[in-house]
């Protein structure tokens, strides 16, 4: 476990949708928390042992409590499921320092925010930190049906605010069909910021409608990989620290291999989507499969995300 963990109390658990709960965390000896910007996400030490990263999606200005939703998924790999059934109030737990991979740009004269199912989250405390500067902003928001849907009545409220709108899209309702992003999308100004979470369908739509745009308008933060972590192995890697040498094996991640050696590497996910795992590079070249880092980032080869990522070069020395 990191050492840079904080103990917090479960105060409530809330119902929020069919198979979603939302967990209110607060300090377990009181006090405040770190602060945290809008598209934060932290890590909860699971009673199993896993670590899962979820979304704040409370309002920044509170320093008192982080509020995560969780959403029981059917094809659960254990993190969301022993939430669900064994985090109750009461509980202290062990979560990380908020980390962020998708910030609002709070200078944008125009935001768009797109939401699919539980990807509301860190669209919801945008939505909160938009409507509480007072910015221009509207919200698409998607889900199969209303009753799917979570923070409803919270939207609502938001989007009645100025400068403020919500717009609801139930795909499974009687005579619903999916957004049309690549019209939504052709109409929106040029200038404005555009930000999507959801199902990794939804998100590749959503890039492709806007492809036209500049890059740096268009913001996603995805669930799950796109592609299998690199496991060929056959390389070498050095961890400057300790000056040691590790071996990745064929089947081995590099992750695997430095836990393999009795090295302490932080890590959550386990699909380059939550940057825990983020090490720097001093030295080769990485074979990245994350969905974290931006083109030009890859291209610089300064970091990478040991969970999923390999190597191109037959050596990789890495700050660890």
């Amino acid at each position: 476990m990191s050492s840079q963990t904080l103990s917090v109390r479960i105060r409530s658990v809330t119902w929020e949708a069919p198979a979603i709960l939302s967990y209110e965390l607060c300090p377990a000896d009181g006090g405040m928390l770190t602060p945290f910007t809008a598209g934060a996400h932290v890590d909860l030490y699971l009673p199993n042992g896993m670590v899962r990263s979820y979304s704040l999606s409370n309002s920044q200005e509170e320093h008192h409590r982080y509020v995560v939703a969780v959403q029981k998924d059917r094809k659960s790999r254990g993190g969301s499921q022993t939430v669900h059934e064994r985090l109750h109030p009461g509980d202290v737990i062990q979560i990380g320092a908020p980390r962020n991979n998708f910030s609002l740009d709070e200078g944008a004269e125009r935001t768009v925010l797109f939401a699919g199912g539980i990807g509301v989250t860190p669209i919801l405390a945008m939505a909160r930190r938009l409507a509480g500067l007072g910015r221009s902003w509207r919200l698409y928001y998607s889900a199969r049906t209303r009753e799917q849907a979570a923070f409803l009545g919270e939207l609502d409220a938001l989007g009645a605010m100025p400068g403020g709108a919500v717009q609801f899209n139930f795909d499974e309702a009687p005579g619903g069909s999916m957004l049309d992003l690549v019209s939504i999308i052709r109409d929106i100004d040029p200038a404005a910021h555009l930000y999507c979470c959801g199902p990794t369908p939804m998100l590749d739509a959503f890039l492709a409608a806007g492809s036209h745009r500049d890059p740096a308008t268009m913001h996603v933060e995805y669930f799950t990989a796109k592609e299998a972590p690199a496991t060929t192995g056959g390389f070498t890697v050095v961890l400057a620290r300790s000056g040691r040498t590790v071996q990745v094996a064929e089947g081995q991640t590099i992750l695997d291999a430095v836990h393999a050696a009795g090295v302490d590497s932080p890590c959550s996910c386990l699909e380059g989507v939550c940057g825990s795992c983020e090490t720097t590079v001093l030295e080769g070249e990485p074979d990245h499969r994350d969905l974290i880092l931006t083109d030009a980032e890859r291209a610089a080869n300064k970091t990478m995300m040991i969970c999923c990522s390999g190597a191109k070069s037959a050596k990789l020395v890495l700050d660890l």
